[in-house]
């Protein structure tokens, strides 16, 4: 594109822009379409909106009289239809012009609401594949119309001429390529048949595909209508059908399908949901249709978030396709459409819920965690489906309905690590604890008593754990006092206390009690001390609270523990506390601190040392 014109050296003279077409069509290639693929899809495209508008034209005229025929033998890619033709003035307007002014663009849309797309640069993606541009066409609108012919070249150029009525004997439109050497890949006569399937499996109108085989026959592309739009004799009919559908088009067997239906829009399709389990946030794509026609088969923004335990298959009449037309266009009729699906997606698992809880657990199973998400911000969800969610309990998985039975008060933990700590002594206790560090797992449980009346929930506190450990009486609290100073002693560097108490399971030799947040508050402390004076260490002393210690309770009931407290060499005495310490963080599968590992290597090391030389 040049912005100097030599022929205007007059001062202040209009000048015109100069279209560079190889860099547009380049600029198409790498910017604006994903494949040089899509060249069918536009030609289907303009096809479509040509039979449309012929339709409009003759509205009397039997459905199915007008069609498309694609052929393609290898030398040769060739589109026709029956649509409404060009006149030499709309093949000036519409096949020569690159832009317009925005007044006549938005007359142009006005006229064109019915079709797919709109005249413009859709054309020129068939230079991704082809040096030269054919295309003869005929129009339905007079009836002695002449013949036109346009052929339009790579470099920019082009060449209009009209011919006589019997060039071509009906109505319509022939576009013909003759591909690039290296578009081979998307045009053989295979390819070219399996891009016509892809791109125009549900298109309205017939659309026919040969490569000049002998017979000459053409096969039909789209010999059905979309399945939903057919009719079954039986309801299970039917729902087999949008089954196999289902599978044919995403490769998988659907848990089950939900029929998707928006008349104000033109919408409707199906909803497969996957069998299985997908990650937390992972989105598929869905497939979408604007008037048969595939517009795109990643398209997230059809659907919420949180609906990523379903993928779609939609053909709408009202969507915005964006310019490249491979994606959505974000205005208030897709934010409109994507709130209905989710409400269609919500009714359907209402419906399950009251009548088929066999579907229900099969559904929850595989994805308990997308209706958690649901469940947090729908409190209809949160209603239906609390109770029947499963949740990891010190009584295993179960339903915090079952849960809330057994328990009058429901602790919850704020991590896995810190659940992971407490399961066993809490059990062991009569202590009702649900692992609240998985995602929503935390909020849904506080809302218990939204659903169920009187139900008590509370966060888990060390506090409230270590009330439930029995104390061990005086004498014995006192012959282990030495060695409770030793080990307090030992774990000093690690800001942990060391007490001694009785509980089940008799085989854990001690309990670990810690939680992420006192770790956090304990060394943003350390930074304060370390940076005392500075700037920073104002700042983190501002922010310093008084930090919460952790707690190393041994069991008096455990054989080992019982060994250890009798201890009378003082630095054995520290080296065994280290490794209880060690042995209960491990058990608390939280990541370990370095000097936490190091503390485990040396114990080992130091104790295998001891039994050594006392065997020796």
């Amino acid at each position: 594109m040049t912005l100097h014109d030599p022929a205007a050296n007059q001062a202040g003279a209009d000048r015109t822009f100069q279209v560079d077409l190889r860099g547009l069509v380049d600029l198409l290639s790498h910017h604006l379409y994903s494949s040089p693929r899509v060249y069918l899809r536009e030609l289907l495209q303009n096809a479509v909106d040509a039979l449309t508008a012929r339709h409009t034209l003759e509205p009397a005229a039997p459905e199915g009289s007008f069609g498309i025929r694609l052929y393609a033998d290898g030398s040769r890619v060739r589109v026709e239809d029956d649509g409404v033709g060009l006149t030499e003035a709309d093949v000036h307007t519409f096949l020569a012009t690159i832009g317009r002014s925005s007044k006549r663009a938005e007359k142009i849309a006005e006229q064109r609401a019915d079709y797919i797309g709109q005249f413009g640069i859709g054309l020129l993606s068939c230079f991704l594949v082809a040096d030269e541009i054919h295309v003869l066409s005929r129009s339905a609108r007079t009836p002695d119309a002449p013949a036109v012919e346009w052929r339009g070249r790579g470099d920019g150029s082009y060449t209009v001429r009209t011919l006589p009525a019997s060039a071509r004997p009906r109505p319509g439109t022939t576009v013909t390529l003759s591909p690039r050497a290296d578009a081979g890949e998307w045009t053989r006569p295979a390819e070219v048949h399996a891009l016509a399937r892809h791109f125009g499996s549900l298109l309205r109108h017939p659309v026919s595909f040969s490569d000049g085989g002998a017979d000459g026959a053409g096969t039909p592309v789209n010999p059905e209508a979309a399945p939903w739009e057919r009719t079954y004799p039986t309801p299970g009919a039917r729902s087999r059908a949008l089954a196999a559908y289902g599978e044919d088009v995403f490769g998988f067997a659907p848990l089950d399908t939900i029929e998707l239906d928006l008349p104000a829009v033109g919408l409707k399709g199906i909803a497969c949901v996957l069998p299985e389990a997908v990650p937390a946030g992972r989105r598929h794509g869905h497939r979408v249709h604007v008037k048969g026609m595939l517009l795109s088969e990643q398209a997230e923004e059809i659907l919420p978030e949180w609906a990523f335990f379903v993928r779609c298959v939609v053909d709408a009449e009202s969507l915005r396709p964006t310019a490249s037309r491979e994606s959505l266009y974000e205005d208030d009729t897709l934010a409109a459409v994507r709130d209905a699906l989710a409400e269609r997606l919500r009714a359907w698992i209402a419906r399950a819920a009251a009548s088929d809880p066999e579907l229900l657990g099969r559904f929850l199973h595989a994805h308990h965690l997308a209706v958690k998400s649901l469940a947090v911000h729908d409190d209809e969800i949160l209603r239906m489906l609390l109770p029947w969610l499963p949740f990891e309990t010190t009584d295993g998985h179960c339903t915090l309905d079952e849960f809330a039975r057994t328990h009058r008060t429901v602790l919850v933990t704020s991590s896995v690590e810190e659940f992971r700590q407490v399961a066993a002594i809490a059990s062991a206790a009569g202590l009702g604890v649900v692992n609240g560090g998985y995602t929503y797992d935390r909020e849904l449980v506080h809302r218990l008593p939204e659903i169920r009346p009187g139900a008590a929930v509370s966060d888990l506190d060390p506090a409230t754990l270590t009330a439930h450990l029995d104390p061990v009486d005086r004498e014995t609290e006192l012959a282990a006092a030495a060695y409770l100073a030793q080990a307090r002693d030992a774990l000093a560097v690690f800001d942990c206390d060391v007490a001694l108490r009785t509980f089940q399971p008799a085989s854990a030799p001690a309990l670990l009690v810690d939680s992420r947040e006192a770790r956090h508050e304990r060394t943003r402390s350390q930074l304060a001390r370390e940076q005392e004076g500075g700037v920073w260490g104002d700042i983190l002393g501002a922010l310093r609270q008084e930090a919460p210690r952790a707690q190393l309770i041994l069991n008096q009931l455990n054989p080992l523990v019982r060994t250890a407290v009798a201890i009378g060499e003082p630095e054995l005495a520290r080296t065994s506390a280290e490794a209880l310490y060690g042995q209960a963080a491990l058990l608390s599968r939280r990541p370990l601190r370095p000097a936490e590992s190091s503390l485990i290597n040396r114990s080992f090391l130091d104790l295998l040392a001891h039994a050594l030389r006392k065997d020796s």
